[in-house]
């Protein structure tokens, strides 16, 4: 049994994930970092926290995969202790372009990871965690995207759908879970400096190119969004479900 509470962020191995991660250690959560593709770089955030007196464990599994989710829970477990809160930030754009011209696998693949992965992770954590079951409660906060509202068009159009869904699925489940000790949110991110622009979408400069769109002229930091997430999880937030908290800088 871990003497400090657990968290699961999947995806945790870089960007927003990492940033969670590390802030959550540092705030004396024991921290179970997922990855699917980035091992090195999530065994390495793992050290880290451990090196600097944090209780954290990296953890492979694929989220569109129940089967996997599950070993993923059991695994955590296993290491930290129950798991009292999660953070469902694993997520693909695929390569950008006109929705005529994108790969049905590609698309496939992204509703899949985006959709089904949130809603998989979910409903271990619930059947974990809710008081219904014998759990102790807890708090899920959910990645989604201002791309939900902007559509994201001659982009990625699926990928701002399954931030849509992503948005729904947080308001319907809030209130299911309301007298289940479960609080869930969401945390709807703008242009974020990571690597997800390159990386996945495969468009060189956007985050010069959107930049000026943007009220407060620049992109936020993976920081920036993942301090409004640890105040969701954390008591401070008591009396906050079901809540889409947009932190774009006024796009």
């Amino acid at each position: 049994m871990a003497d400090k509470p657990c968290l699961l962020v999947t995806g945790g191995g870089r960007g927003i994930g990492a940033s969670v991660a590390r802030l959550a250690a540092n705030r004396g959560y024991a921290v179970a970092i997922n990855y699917s593709r980035s091992a090195a770089e999530a065994e390495a955030l793992a050290k880290e926290i451990q090196a600097a007196g944090g209780r954290a464990v990296a953890l492979p599994g694929d989220v569109a995969d129940a089967t996997q989710v599950e070993a993923l829970f059991d695994g955590a477990e296993s290491v930290l202790g129950p798991v009292r809160y999660l953070v469902n930030n694993a997520g693909l754009t695929g390569r950008a372009s006109r929705l005529d011209e994108a790969e049905t696998a590609t698309m496939e693949r992204v509703v899949a990871v985006n959709v089904m992965g949130v809603i998989n992770c979910a409903c271990s954590f619930v059947r974990r965690a809710s008081t219904r079951h014998g759990g102790a409660g807890g708090a899920i906060v959910n990645i989604s995207s201002s791309a939900a509202t902007l559509g994201s068009p001659n982009e990625y159009t699926w990928y701002a759908a399954t931030k849509g869904a992503v948005d729904s699925f947080t308001q319907g489940l809030a209130k299911e879970l309301g007298d289940d000790g479960i609080r869930v949110n969401a945390v709807a991110p703008g242009l974020t400096d990571t690597e997800i622009h390159e990386r996945e979408s495969g468009v060189i400069g956007r985050v010069a190119k959107i930049a000026p769109m943007i009220p407060l002229a620049r992109p936020g930091s993976p920081d920036e969004i993942a301090e409004p997430v640890l105040w969701l999880l954390s008591d401070a937030a008591s009396y906050v479900t079901g809540a889409i908290l947009r932190v774009a800088g006024g796009r």
